[in-house]
């Protein structure tokens, strides 16, 4: 019962709730009513067809999201350091936020052919950006006087970033991770849509054609579903041990 009166749980009841009732006055087939999403979406389970599709975009989702967030990292902690290559680069990186994500998708494909390679690819360029950006702040807020004490304290290098510089840049790691993984899915969908045989994107484009708006929201709540429990169960636990030293 507790669980059930927490707010975020008792919001998305509400929210069924309301879907339902609006579903059943409006009548419409375009706004079919939560049970018959979820019996589109149990044929889909007994079928198979959502795991499959469910796991080929999870597989682009983690690849992409781990190379974004290794070079946005690693891009990010250069230019919040170092301001002669921040000065040098910024420029660029206002041009690459400002790429819709349409255009790098498109020339993806045709640079690298219609693989998992270029969408893999052009769903990290899409993102490294925004990476950079928050990575960057947090490089610049990085406490001086706490790397004068490793200094005075003669730490390694390896051990001076790990142990003090590092985890002062969680909380933005942690910013950049959390909505990264909300944008990158959802690019993904794009990238499946365009040029893809498998995944959530490519059952979006085929119940497209049929307009059949069951499918559209299953597997639409099917995924959204998943990237909230990977949040709750991966994220949120690890972002709030590695913040405990702020405590």
């Amino acid at each position: 019962m507790k669980v059930l009166l927490q707010p975020r749980i008792l919001v998305l009841i509400l929210f069924v709730i309301a879907w339902q009732m609006l579903a059943w006055w409006l009548h419409n087939r375009f706004l079919p009513p939560p049970t018959a999403v979820l019996a589109t979406l149990w044929e889909q389970i007994l079928s198979g067809d959502l795991f499959r599709h469910l796991s080929a975009t999870l597989g682009r989702v983690i690849a992409s999201f781990s190379l974004a967030m290794l070079i946005g990292v690693a891009l990010g902690i250069l230019l919040g350091s170092r301001p002669r290559w921040n000065e040098w680069l910024d420029s660029l990186l206002v041009l690459a936020l400002n790429i819709p994500a349409l255009v790098t998708i498109i020339l993806c494909y045709i640079w690298l052919g219609l693989g998992e390679t270029a969408a893999i690819v052009a769903v990290a360029l899409n993102k490294i950006p925004t990476v950079i950006v928050t990575i960057r702040e947090g490089a610049r807020a990085v406490d001086k006087d706490l790397l004068q004490v490793a200094d005075v304290y003669q730490l390694a290098k390896l051990q001076r970033f790990w142990q003090v510089y590092l985890p002062q840049l969680y909380p933005y790691l942690f910013a950049s991770a959390r909505n990264g993984l909300a944008l990158i899915w959802k690019i993904v969908l794009v990238v499946e849509l365009l040029g893809r045989s498998n995944g959530v994107g490519f059952q979006l484009g085929n119940y497209f054609h049929y307009f059949d708006i069951k499918g559209i929201l299953a597997y639409t709540f099917a995924f959204a579903t998943l990237i909230l429990i990977l949040e709750a169960l991966l994220l949120r636990p690890l972002e709030q041990r590695l913040n405990r030293w702020r405590e």
